[in-house]
C-alpha cells in the first residue's frame, strides 16, 4: 500500500517523498569546514548539508544546502531592539531570492521542553503551523503539524524519521535553527 495523504511542500515538492525517509545526521567538527552538519540517506548519499556561524561568519546565520552544494535554504535570527523587547526569539526561513517559507518562534528562556512554534509563509489564519514536542538536547522530541500528526521524530542523535508527503528541506531547517539554540554544532 502506497502513500496516500497529501503533500506538504514548505520548500519545494522536490523534497518532499512518497515514503517514509531516514535522514541520518552528522556533525562536523568546527575544525572542519568551520563546523555545522551533514544530512546523509542510508547509503551515505548526501542529501543536505547545514553551514553555521564557523562558516558564515555570522552569528544567527544558517545555510542550509541540497547534496550538490546548492543554497535551499538561508535562516537568519531576527534581531534589532523590537527582538530584543519580545519575549520570543524568531527565526525566519528563505528560499531561493529571498522568499521567505518559515518561521520559527521560541520562548527567550524555557529551551528544555519549549513551546516551540513554526508557521509557514505566507501565513494562513492561525499563527502556527507546526510545532516542537519534546527534548531536542535528549533527541526525545518530534516536530509535529497542527493537527498533531507527526512531521519528523528525532530517534537518537543521529537519526531524523520523516513521515512520508512532508518537506525535508523543511526539516533539515528546522534542526539547523535547534542545532544552533541549543549550542552545538552549527554555533560559534
Amino acid at each position: 500500500m502506497g502513500f496516500r495523504g497529501e503533500m506538504v511542500p514548505v520548500v519545494s515538492m522536490a523534497f518532499c517523498s512518497l515514503s517514509q525517509t531516514v535522514l541520518i545526521v552528522r556533525r562536523r567538527p568546527h575544525v572542519v569546514s568551520g563546523g555545522g552538519f551533514v544530512v546523509t540517506n542510508y547509503t551515505q548519499r548526501v542529501l543536505f548539508s547545514v553551514d553555521g556561524c564557523g562558516t558564515l561568519g555570522n552569528e544567527g546565520e544558517l545555510l542550509v544546502k541540497n547534496g550538490d552544494g546548492e543554497p535551499i535554504i538561508s535562516v537568519r535570527k531576527k534581531g534589532g531592539i523590537v527582538q530584543s523587547l519580545s519575549l520570543q526569539n524568531q527565526w525566519r526561513g528563505y528560499a531561493g531570492a529571498g522568499r521567505p517559507v518559515f518561521t520559527l518562534r521560541e520562548p527567550k528562556h524555557s529551551l528544555v521542553n519549549c513551546k516551540v512554534k513554526i508557521s509557514v509563509e505566507p501565513q494562513q489564519n492561525s499563527d502556527w503551523d507546526f510545532d516542537l514536542k519534546g527534548s531536542f538536547v535528549d533527541r526525545e522530541c518530534a516536530i509535529r503539524d497542527r493537527r498533531g500528526n507527526v512531521v519528523a521524530q528525532f530517534k537518537d542523535l543521529y537519526n531524523v524519521v520523516v513521515q512520508p508527503g512532508y518537506d525535508q528541506a523543511f526539516v533539515v531547517g528546522i534542526i539547523a535553527i535547534l542545532d544552533n539554540i541549543h549550542r552545538e554544532s552549527t554555533r560559534c
